[in-house]
């Protein structure tokens, strides 16, 4: 072989190699959950300190490739090494706000099974028939062409995801009116225009391009308290039980009325404008450790609705009118504030439901269910 065919064969394997290398691509997010500010890498990174990112790390999706994550700089402390996915919560492995430095793990590298992070669980949408997360459920964890089949077919009025983005659309085959979903608890789907509409839904690959308009309202945090894994899992004593009552509320509706031709009015909107309040399942490590995950938020779902009087003839017309009235708290608290005790430390969590006397938690003392 000549020194030049030589040459031309090392050329052509360098460029053939460089594209493969570059595919490996992790994004770090400020917040759990994969919200707030991001860093995103294809290359080794010794000190965060240098790209402004130094022990702010949350929530991290491994778009290709294996990546070693560290506490120290320079690959030093505690490591644990992380495959393809998206990792709602680096509290889960010890590394909430610790990540220092990062690097890509070639493919034929040999890593003992105990430096792996636990896989995160696989994703899901969970489809409630009634506002507010109640009545029946049905819960997906991979594509659904036709609900139908399901029995679920244009019944979902709240929905619940964990762990990516689902694309849920009116129609069979993803065809239709179609709204991204992101990871957070929808307690009315009426506010996107798609309350007993959904048909089919699919799960959003880790490298989907998605315009914002297609996506749905910010939904309310949610806390995935599925278990890792294997890992183990302990029972903490229930210290402090605070049921918390929703605030009053004004149901709005609209009515059809009545208008005389004779009367030439102009076009009219009516506006309905809903507060709903729902318990938000979160966590918080006691003594500062980790984000507070827990919030309550409102939601509020608006439409124009409009009509117009008729010609000049005498036949009469009809208008959509809104009509209120004022709601007290629901009798059932909205959510409940519980305190737990976990190998002498106090955590906090609050809950859709009443705890019993135990919570199941990991060994970080995280609620499990």
């Amino acid at each position: 072989m000549s020194h030049s065919f030589k040459k031309t064969v090392l050329a052509i394997t360098a460029l053939v190699a460089f594209p493969l290398a570059a595919m490996a691509q992790v994004t770090f997010y400020e917040n759990e959950g994969f919200s707030g500010q991001t860093y995103t890498t294809t290359r080794t990174v010794e000190d965060f300190a240098r790209v402004g990112f130094n022990d702010r790390a949350s929530s991290v999706i491994v778009t290709s490739s294996r990546w070693e994550v560290c506490e120290g700089t320079a690959y030093r402390d505690r490591c644990v090494v992380l495959r393809p996915g998206r990792y709602p919560s680096l509290a889960a492995m010890g590394l909430n706000d610790r990540v220092s430095s990062i690097r890509a793990l070639g493919a034929n590298a040999r890593i003992n099974d105990d430096r792996f992070a636990p896989l995160p669980p696989a994703p899901s949408v969970v489809l409630y028939e009634n506002p507010d997360f109640s009545g029946r459920s049905f819960t997906a964890d991979k594509s659904i062409a036709d609900m139908g089949r399901y029995g679920f077919n244009d019944r979902a009025s709240s929905a619940i995801v964990i762990g990516d983005m689902w694309e849920a659309c009116e129609d069979n085959s993803f065809r239709g009116q179609c709204r991204i979903l992101r990871q957070g608890r929808y307690p009315n789907l009426a506010a996107m225009g798609m309350q007993d509409r959904i048909s089919s839904v699919r799960q959003m690959g880790l490298q989907a391009q998605v315009d914002d308009s297609r996506f749905a309202p910010v939904p309310a945090a949610v806390y995935d308290s599925r278990r890792r894994g294997e890992e183990r899992l302990f029972t903490a004593d229930v210290t402090n039980v605070r049921a918390v009552l929703g605030t009053p509320a004004q149901r709005c509706w609209m009515e059809r009325e009545e208008v005389p031709s004779s009367q030439n009015q102009p076009n009219v909107g009516g506006a309905i404008v809903g507060g709903l309040l729902g318990g938000i399942l979160g966590h918080q490590v006691g003594g500062g450790v980790g984000k507070d995950l827990a919030t309550v938020g409102g939601v509020v779902a608006g439409a124009a609705i409009g009509s117009r009087a008729g010609s000049n003839n005498s036949a009469p017309s009809t208008r959509d009118v809104q009509r209120c009235e004022n709601q007290p708290a629901n009798a059932r608290p909205a959510y409940w504030d519980v305190t737990y005790n976990f190998r002498g430390q106090e955590h906090q969590v609050q809950m859709t439901s009443a705890p019993g006397a135990t919570i199941t938690v990991n060994a970080q003392g995280e609620p499990r269910t």
